[in-house]
C-alpha cells in the first residue's frame, strides 16, 4: 500500500517553489489559488525571505497549495470522487496523511474537501492562529532523543505542552517563551533541543481563540466522505466520515499532533511505501527511523515526479 504525506508548518524554505513553476500548469494553478487565499503564492514560494514565509498566515496556505499542486502534477485526483460526475475512475493512493496543517492537503487528496475549500479553510486557519499567537510571546522547541518518559516529565515540569509527539525520538514542546527558556536551561538528560521557526505555540491551549473562529465557519463548508484511507493526527485513526474529519481538523488546532500514532496505523494498514509532497524531507526522515522496511521518497523537485510515479505503480498508487 502506498501512502502520500503532506508536511506541516516549519518545512517551508525560501525559494522552494522556484523549480516547480516550470511544471506545465503549476503556475496557473497557483495563480487561481492565490485568488482564493488572497496571497501571491508564487512570489512567497520563490522570492520571499525566511521571515516572510514564517508568518503563520502566509506559511499555512503556501504549504497546502504547494502540496496540492505537486499532488496534481503527480497525477493524484483531488476533491470529491470523479465518478459522481461521470468522468471516470479516480487515481488516488491507498492512504493519505498530513502533519498539522498538512491535514488540509490530505483532506483534499482523500476527497473530503475540494482544493478550493481546503484553501479557504487554511486561509482562515492561518489568520486565526496568527491572531491567537499575538496574545502572548509563545513558541515551540523540538526535543530530539532522550528517554521518552523523562522527556514528557521534563516538559510537564515546566508547564509546557507536548504539542507534537512525532515518534522516532522526537517530541515538540510548546508554550510561552519564558517557559521554553527555563526548559532550555534544564533540558532532559541525553536530549538535544532545537527551537523551531514558527510564530506561536501551535496545538496548545494558546490556540483556543482560533478554534472558536473555525467552529463558526466550518458548519456551512461542503464536505464529502473520504474515498481513500485518511489518517487523523488526533489519534492515528482512519476516519470514515468527512464531517468527523473536519471537526477533528478544527479541534486539532489546540490539541497535540500524534504523528507517532499515525505511523503505528501505517504499520497496521500494511503501508509499504510513503511519498512526501513538497517541501519534503521531515516526514520521510521520521519514517526512515521508525518504519523498518518501508520505501520512502521525498518529492523535493520536479525531477522526483517520475520516481514518485514509479513508486505509485509499484505499490498500488491507483485507488
Amino acid at each position: 500500500m502506498l501512502l502520500i504525506a503532506a508536511p506541516g508548518q516549519g518545512a517551508q524554505t525560501p525559494g522552494f517553489l522556484l523549480p516547480w513553476l516550470e511544471v506545465p500548469g503549476f503556475a496557473d494553478r497557483l495563480a487561481w489559488w492565490s485568488a482564493v487565499t488572497g496571497l501571491d503564492l508564487a512570489r512567497y514560494g520563490t522570492e520571499a525571505d525566511a521571515d516572510e514565509i514564517r508568518d503563520t498566515a502566509v506559511a499555512q496556505p503556501l504549504l497546502v497549495a504547494a502540496a496540492l499542486a505537486a499532488a496534481e502534477a503527480l497525477g493524484v485526483d483531488l476533491g470529491p470522487r470523479k465518478e459522481a460526475a461521470g468522468t471516470g475512475p479516480d487515481t488516488r493512493p491507498g492512504a493519505v496523511a498530513g502533519h498539522s496543517v498538512g491535514e488540509l492537503a490530505a483532506a483534499a487528496m482523500a476527497g473530503v474537501l475540494s482544493p478550493e475549500a481546503a484553501l479557504v479553510l487554511v486561509r482562515e486557519r492561518g489568520r486565526a492562529m496568527a491572531e491567537a499567537a499575538k496574545q502572548a510571546p509563545t513558541g515551540m522547541t523540538a526535543v530530539l532523543g532522550g528517554d521518552p518518559d523523562e522527556v514528557l516529565t521534563a516538559i510537564a515540569k515546566h508547564d509546557l505542552t507536548p504539542a507534537n509527539i512525532n515518534g522516532a525520538g522526537q517530541v515538540v514542546a510548546a508554550g510561552t517563551m519564558e517557559q521554553l527558556a527555563a526548559f532550555a536551561e534544564e533540558p532532559p538528560e541525553k536530549a538535544r533541543l532545537r527551537p523551531l521557526q514558527v510564530a506561536g505555540a501551535f496545538h496548545t491551549q494558546h490556540m483556543a481563540p482560533a478554534v472558536d473562529t473555525l467552529r463558526r465557519i466550518t458548519p456551512g463548508m461542503p464536505v464529502a466522505d473520504p474515498v481513500t484511507g485518511l489518517l487523523s493526527n488526533r489519534d492515528g485513526a482512519v476516519v470514515d466520515a468527512g464531517a468527523d474529519y473536519v471537526a477533528r481538523l478544527v479541534d486539532q488546532v489546540s490539541s497535540p499532533v500524534r504523528w507517532d500514532a499515525c505511523m503505528r496505523t501505517m504499520t497496521e494498514l500494511g503501508v509499504t511505501a510513503i511519498i512526501e509532497l513538497p517541501p519534503a524531507g521531515t516526514l520521510v526522515g521520521l519514517a526512515r527511523r521508525e518504519l523498518s522496511g518501508v520505501e520512502v521518497l521525498a518529492v523535493k523537485k520536479p525531477e522526483d515526479l517520475d520516481k514518485a510515479r514509479a513508486l505509485m505503480a509499484e505499490h498500488g498508487g491507483g485507488h
